[in-house]
């Protein structure tokens, strides 16, 4: 509840306070008038009027000097603070357990201290009722009216809209693709910096859409960065080398692009006024552990990959100001299709196998991981760009959902159920590494849930297969480790960007 406080906004609270303080008085004036009218029916005049005065007499001096207790709770309850960035049933849920625990705050102290003139009985459940149905019809109202407006475009929004545009850096890839169209589904004008070693087609459909923009360009080369981030808010930074085979191969440039391209891109974004920075982390950074791990769990990355996103991680949070919020995203192990869909990930994969070759190789069926699907992935980034920036800002969130933490078992058993033909084949090897992560810190403060489970992403997979939409999961450009094989470094770095990345590479 403190951190309720740590991030209260005077300016922005007081006006939902008081306007929450005005529906809790209509709420007693209707509860008590309510109970006036089924009272008066059966008295006399004189006793009408002493009804009406003693429940005047309550409202003035028993009512509102303790209906103060409701926006103290409400606070105390994140409804002016964290829960702004909620939506949907989990906000209703929220604010109605606010409401739910001021009534009853309420009703003790009622009793505590007004036990002669206390609120009549007939009209305490009315009264519940319509500060419950107050609170939350107030914000489902004030979300209707602003999402009714961003349909009709305020004259000159547009014009702002593209001096201001979303920067997606590796917006080509796995999950940018789809990043790019949530985005623009959004209403964001959205640019993308793009080196497009693995090419063009997972946004090719987008190159010709009104507020979209690409930028072909490698994330270490300066001049790049540079343009790109020109009259830009926010950054979202998805660009790396992914997994720890496609970094072991080639080390140098893993660092490159990985590391020392993102201790560049944060003095370019400060130095052109970028107020958020969004960074795609990796669960990763814990290593193997036996515990649940959360944000506050120790680091033990036992890769280089792994090793590069801790790396990044510090020097990121470090570079925090009063202008720019840099926000870390611990991505859970990521499955599903997509428009660059990716077979070097353990449950597409396993997903493919047991489609064409019609078994599921498990190694060390014990290990667990967490899981998330790629579209919930691009939701997570969009809620935490969205967020007030009290919420987020310098704050690293794990991005997952605790239902998703499943072992490699688990895993091959629901294969199993969505291709029924398929046989598991159990294997040992040395690979040990097992955790568990823990998501509750998103899922409070932003009310973020996953809605894809591994289910729903396997049966998608598997009708992707079955209209031959992914012809070859073999196919080079599905696996980031064999395509970087092929191609090297993708785009070579001049020697003017070689001293910038070596500058950067060093402590």
């Amino acid at each position: 509840m403190l951190e309720c406080l740590d991030s209260f906004n005077k300016k922005q609270a007081l006006p939902r306070m008081l306007a929450d303080l005005a529906i809790v008085q209509a709420s007693a004036v209707v509860s008590l008038i309510g109970a006036f009218l089924w009272q008066a029916a059966r008295l006399d005049w004189e006793e009408t009027i002493t009804l009406t005065r003693t429940l005047e007499s309550y409202y003035v001096l028993r009512f509102l000097p303790l209906s103060l207790v409701f926006p103290l709770v409400f606070l105390l309850n994140g409804l002016y603070t964290r829960s702004r960035a909620y939506v949907g049933r989990y906000k209703c849920l929220v604010v109605l357990r606010g409401s739910g625990t001021a009534v009853l705050l309420f009703l003790f102290l009622n009793f505590l201290f007004c036990r002669t003139d206390i609120m009549p009985r007939s009209s305490v459940l009315v009264f519940g009722i319509l500060v419950s149905c107050g609170t939350v019809g107030a914000r489902w109202l004030k979300a209707w009216f602003v999402a009714d407006a961003a349909l009709e475009p305020v004259p000159g929004a547009r014009a702002f809209s593209k001096q201001m545009p979303v920067l997606v850096v590796g917006g080509a890839g796995y999950i940018g693709s789809i990043l790019c169209r949530k985005l623009l589904k959004a209403g964001e004008t959205v640019r993308v910096l793009d080196s497009l070693v693995y090419g063009d087609f997972a946004i090719r459909g987008l190159l010709n859409r009104p507020g979209f923009e690409l930028m072909a360009g490698d994330c270490r080369d300066i001049q790049s960065v540079v343009s790109a981030m020109r009259g830009v808010k926010s950054v979202i930074h998805l660009a790396a080398i992914v997994g720890d085979g496609a970094c072991e191969q080639d080390r140098h440039t893993a660092l490159e692009v990985n590391y020392a391209a993102t201790r560049m891109m944060i003095e370019i974004a400060k130095g052109n006024g970028v107020e958020r920075f969004v960074f795609a982390s990796s669960c990763s950074v814990y290593g193997a552990s036996d515990h649940l791990a959360d944000e506050h769990s120790a680091v033990n990355p036992i890769s280089l990959y792994a090793q590069t996103k801790v790396d990044s991680e510090k020097v990121l949070l470090q570079a925090r100001t009063a202008s720019f919020h840099p926000v870390v995203l611990r991505l859970a192990t990521v499955f599903g299709d997509g428009y660059r869909p990716r077979f070097d990930l353990v449950v597409n994969l396993l997903a493919a196998e047991a489609y064409h070759r019609r078994l599921i190789t498990i190694y060390n069926g014990g290990q667990w991981r967490p899981f998330i699907h790629v579209r919930d992935v691009a939701d997570g980034i969009l809620l935490t760009l969205k967020a007030p920036l009290a919420l987020v800002s310098g704050e690293i969130f794990n991005l997952g959902d605790s239902r998703l933490n499943h072992s490699l078992t688990e895993v091959a058993e629901k294969i199993r159920t969505v291709f029924p033909e398929a046989r598991i084949l159990n294997v040992d090897n040395p690979d040990r590494r097992n955790y568990r992560v823990s998501f509750r810190r998103i899922h409070d403060r932003l009310g973020f849930r996953c809605i894809l489970g591994l289910d729903e992403g396997i049966l998608a997979l598997r009708r992707s297969f079955e209209r031959n939409a992914i012809p070859d999961y073999t196919d080079v450009r599905y696996n980031n480790q064999k395509f970087l094989a092929l191609a090297g470094r993708g785009v070579e770095t001049n020697r003017v960007q070689s001293r910038v990345m070596a500058a950067f590479a060093g402590d």
